[in-house]
Order: C-alpha cells, then sequence, then structure tokens
C-alpha cells in the first residue's frame, strides 16, 4: 500500500479506510507509520518489516495470512517494494494461493519524472547506485549508452561523488534533473545539465532532504553493440566479484581477449593503461 512521501493530503480515502479495517499493518518502522495512523485516527496494531528482519518476518505473516487475516504492507514513505521491503512477502504469499492487491498512491520516482520534462516513455529505475566507488562507476559504464530516461535515488551524503562520476562517465552535457523533499514544506526540483547540477551540489544547494535523480537517455547508442554486450556482463559480475574476477569471467563467458575487455569497460584511452597482470 503506497503512503504519502511528504504531503499527507495524498494519501487516498482508499488507503485510509483499508489501513483501518485490515488486521495488522506490516511497516517499515513502526513509529513513523505509528505518526500517520494518529493523525489520520487509525489504532490498527502495527508489526515492524524491514530490511533486516524481512525474511523471518514474512514466514511470520505468512501464517498470519494463511489463518485468514488481512495485512497491509506499507514503508515509510511511497510504495513497498519499489527500493523498499516486501517482495518476499509478496513471492510467499503468492505461492500459498493468498490474493494481492496493490492499493496504489505516492511514489517518489513517479513523482519525480512527471515534473523533469524528459521523455518518460521509456525509463529505467537504478535505485540507489553501488556504495563501492569501482562497482560504481561500472554499472554507470554500462547505464551511459541507455537511450532510456534514467531514475536514481540519491543521499545528500553522496550526490556530490554521484554527479561527479555522471559527469565523468555520462557526460555533464546530459539534461537532468535533481528533486528534493517531493511533496513536502521545502519542495525543490532543478532543471540543468549534470555538470550545472553537480556545481550546484558542490555549492551545497543539495545538503539536506531526499533526492531523486532524473537523467535524460543517450541520444544515439555511444558504444558498439558487442562492446555493449562485454559492459553489461561485466557490470552484472562486477556487483558481486572483485574487479581481477568479473574481468577474467567476463572473458571466459564471451570469449572476448583481455584488452577487448578491458578497452570496452574502462575506455580506449584507458586501456593503454591496463597492466596486464594475470588473472584468476
Amino acid at each position: 500500500m503506497a503512503t504519502p512521501i511528504g504531503n499527507l493530503e495524498d494519501l487516498s480515502p482508499r488507503a485510509q479506510r483499508v489501513l483501518a479495517e485490515v488486521s495488522l499493518i506490516a511497516a517499515e518502522d513502526t513509529r513513523h507509520t505509528g505518526r500517520l495512523l494518529s493523525r489520520i485516527g487509525v489504532e490498527t496494531p502495527t508489526i515492524s518489516y524491514h530490511d533486516h528482519n524481512e525474511a523471518a518476518r514474512a514466514e511470520q505473516l505468512l501464517k498470519r495470512l494463511v489463518a485468514g487475516e488481512d495485512i497491509a504492507v506499507v514503508t515509510d514513505a511511497g510504495t513497498p517494494l519499489v527500493s523498499d521491503p516486501g517482495y518476499r512477502l509478496v513471492a510467499a504469499a503468492r505461492d500459498a494461493g493468498i490474493a494481492v492487491q496493490p492499493v496504489p498512491g505516492p511514489s517518489a520516482v513517479t513523482a519525480a519524472l512527471s515534473v523533469a520534462g524528459l521523455p518518460s516513455d521509456r525509463w529505467v529505475f537504478e535505485g540507489f547506485l553501488p556504495r563501492k566507488a569501482s562497482e560504481m562507476r561500472a554499472r554507470l559504464k554500462i547505464l551511459a549508452t541507455d537511450t532510456r530516461t534514467l531514475v536514481l535515488f540519491e543521499s545528500v551524503h553522496r550526490v556530490q561523488g554521484t554527479l561527479r562520476a555522471l559527469v565523468e562517465i555520462v557526460g555533464g552535457e546530459r539534461p537532468a534533473l535533481l528533486a528534493r523533499e517531493l511533496t513536502k514544506l521545502h519542495e525543490q526540483s532543478v532543471s540543468a545539465s549534470l555538470a550545472e547540477l553537480a556545481a550546484h551540489a558542490k555549492a551545497g544547494q543539495f545538503s539536506k532532504g531526499e533526492l531523486v535523480l532524473v537523467v535524460g537517455g543517450a541520444t544515439v547508442s555511444l558504444a558498439a553493440p558487442e562492446d555493449a554486450e562485454l559492459q553489461r556482463v561485466y557490470g552484472i559480475l562486477s556487483a558481486e566479484l572483485a574487479p581481477k574476477q568479473a574481468l577474467a569471467l567476463t572473458m571466459k563467458l564471451t570469449g572476448a581477449r583481455r584488452k577487448t575487455v578491458y578497452a570496452a569497460v574502462h575506455g580506449q584511452q584507458d586501456a593503454s593503461q591496463d597492466p596486464g597482470e594475470p588473472v584468476t
């Protein structure tokens, strides 16, 4: 069930009714949800359901669903399962033959897209980029050739580094929008090039609040089809393996030579700097 991302008036009448009628509300943060329930006069019991207890809690909640109880799943803000917990319980419920019904409503992703002024017929949501700089850069190198509009979540603590990497890898001229505190009192949305947004971030303009970044897609493919495939394979592997291991396995899976993979992933100029160390 979707809950407001800021403005309480965005909670639909249907959502209020369902919150009042269910037996239990599984909430990402029971304190946060408790404040929402208090404001709308609902006294339904809540139980915590978040990233750290999702696997165990899903089993517990499934037993209650099988017993005939109705349970609403909510996150702190927006729509569950969109970069938030919930999919394990939904999957388990469906496997058990239990009906799962959406109660749609606010979403920071679609809210940002609706004001970005960028193509929204085809877009991709990446959530939060990897925390490790090497993994983030590998992911961005794959996304750089994607013609779809890109939507990212970002924190105020990382936004400067992320924008710097986007400028370097995707291109500073790419049109973008950075939205902050959507639907809240201090809502702000800045439409500019990635280079301009990076300058704003460096000046401390986005130092508070929750951020959504929307980036225009590539106008043309920036890589040959074979390079794009090497980037895709390497990107998947590098999210789980060390760079040397990801490079070696990419070579084995694709049959490409080391320098070819290295050039596709790191760029033609960087390819000359490949130390040529054996990989395992």
